[in-house]
């Protein structure tokens, strides 16, 4: 086997690597059935125990209860909640408060707009997203609130959501999920694409308060219904198994490694090693968000200029650090460093660029 290299990639991400050992034991065989989690029915004892570990264990991280919340592990990817959230719950006559924080809300805000009204509460465009806002105009009689946890393109990140009193509040928390102890109790409806923090591409995480699907809408297509997937316990048709699996996996991780509140702290050491390193560097690397927005999941930099910054890029993958270039529609480098990514391949990183930043 090749050795492994680190996985800076904005997503698909790196899996802890005992994660990657396990999974490749139950593709192999499941439980010691003769059969792999690929093949094994979906309506089957074995499988309906590992799936409802996976929810339990989920809520477990949260600190949520299994009475007031429940998970769904749909298809479709984050984006498909785009338009499965104002399809629920925006009455055509009614609105929708969106925070505007970057370029994920704002494919959400255009699927929202299919369905009603949508008011921007607070919107950090006209600066190129360089921060995220704290101060929000909220309509009281708004359907819900949306906002968008981590910016994955700017490398921004929201540490004060908004108090939305007794509207629901929803938020895309796909780059950042489950990486830091949060008031999970606030939010009506979480979803998260698995690819960054919790698993492999395929599945979608929803953490939606029970009592909220009351009020969905009736006459949503069957699939597109939040009142289908409660009504079956998220098993209405096959799921994507190997991906839940692997979910349930991760959710294990996180639980014997010190749950949430470990993870946080690991994650905040290795942010500060890179924005430590990009702000003692006498401006040869420089950070394109404001300190106090500033992603510990998704470090953005620029460098003097655009060849030195492919230079950089290239020179990385060669030594094993993959992934380093910024987002097409911005240019620049961004180091992602979801849970997985460990406080040795950030250190390699870092040593890396002071490397560079000698040589250049």
């Amino acid at each position: 086997m090749a050795e492994r290299v680190h996985n800076f990639y904005a997503g698909p991400a790196t899996l802890p690597w005992d994660v990657v050992k396990k999974t490749t034991e139950g593709v192999l065989e499941f439980e010691d059935l003769g059969l792999s989690v690929m093949e094994i029915s979906h309506r089957s004892k074995p499988f309906d125990r590992m799936f409802k570990r996976a929810q339990s264990n989920m809520l477990k991280v949260m600190g949520l209860s299994e009475e007031e919340y429940t998970v769904f592990f749909l298809g479709g990817g984050a984006s498909t909640q785009f338009c499965m959230i104002p399809f629920n719950f925006l009455p055509e006559d009614g609105q929708a408060d969106y925070v505007n924080t970057g370029r994920w809300s704002q494919k959400a805000i255009k699927e929202a707009e299919l369905f009603g009204k949508v008011n921007i509460a607070a919107d950090s465009e006209p600066d190129n997203f360089t921060w995220v806002p704290r101060e929000f105009k909220l309509n009281p009689a708004a359907a819900y609130v949306h906002t968008t946890s981590n910016n994955t393109v700017a490398g921004t990140q929201m540490f004060e959501f908004p108090d939305t009193g007794n509207v629901p509040m929803v938020s895309d928390m796909s780059s950042d999920f489950l990486s830091r102890r949060l008031d999970f109790e606030k939010f009506d409806l979480m979803y998260a694409g698995a690819q960054k923090n919790i698993g492999p591409a395929g599945v979608t995480a929803v953490v939606i308060r029970r009592s909220w699907i009351d009020n969905a809408k009736e006459g949503v297509p069957t699939m597109l219904s939040y009142k289908t997937h409660l009504k079956k316990d998220s098993l209405f048709n096959t799921p994507p198994s190997l991906p839940v699996y692997v979910v349930g996996l991760v959710m294990e991780w996180i639980l014997e490694n010190g749950g949430l509140d470990e993870i946080e702290k690991r994650n905040d050491r290795k942010a500060a090693m890179i924005y430590d390193t990009i702000d003692g560097s006498d401006g040869f690397y420089r950070g394109v968000v404001r300190e106090d927005s500033r992603s510990k999941m998704n470090v953005t930099f620029r460098l003097p200029s655009e060849e030195l910054e492919a230079q950089f890029v290239d020179e990385g993958a060669r030594r094993g650090l993959l992934g380093l270039k910024g987002h097409r529609s911005v240019g620049g480098c961004r180091a992602s460093i979801y849970n997985a990514m460990t406080e040795e391949g950030v250190g390699d990183l870092v040593e890396f660029m002071k490397e560079f930043r000698r040589n250049n």
